[in-house]
């Protein structure tokens, strides 16, 4: 690959040889299926170097870049477009073409936490009218038949 690639900091010590696959999904927050199954999609940029035994031993590199597969994934960014940027990511000189997509999320990222501050500002908007609400029928008299007790 030419020039580095940009990892998120791992989150904990990795020894040497690596940590197994159920010390790396603890650490990482991504279940051990899960970690199997960015391996068969092609997510991961090398599979998992094995052991004598045949397991599964994450090194640093491999664990800060589930990391980042991991925020990419909470930020939205659908399963195919993760194999892109990991299809990418093993190709050097394609740094122009990595920063192009990276930027194209970066905007819909943007645009859904914009569409969740719409989204916030009306549920605020309705807890105040509930609340203005259910404090002037706390103070109404009650029993009084002649009410409107309808669903609103």
């Amino acid at each position: 690959m030419s020039g580095p690639l940009l990892l998120p900091e791992v989150p904990g010590e990795v020894p040497p040889d690596g940590l197994s696959i159920g010390e790396t999904a603890a650490l990482t927050g991504v279940g051990v299926e899960t970690l199997r199954y960015y391996e068969r999609e092609g997510l991961l940029l090398d599979p998992a170097p094995r052991d004598a035994g045949g397991r599964r031993r994450y090194r640093e590199n491999d664990i800060a870049w589930i990391s980042g597969l991991v925020m990419l994934r909470e930020t939205g960014m659908p399963i195919a477009d993760m194999r892109v940027i990991a299809d990418l990511s093993r190709r050097p000189g394609t740094e122009a073409e990595r920063l192009e997509f990276l930027e194209r999320h970066r905007e819909r990222v943007i645009e859904e936490m914009e569409r969740t501050k719409r989204h916030l500002a009306a549920i605020d908007k309705k807890i105040r009218a509930y609340r203005r609400q259910t404090k002037e029928e706390g103070e109404r008299p009650h029993g009084n038949d002649n009410e409107d007790h309808g669903a609103r």
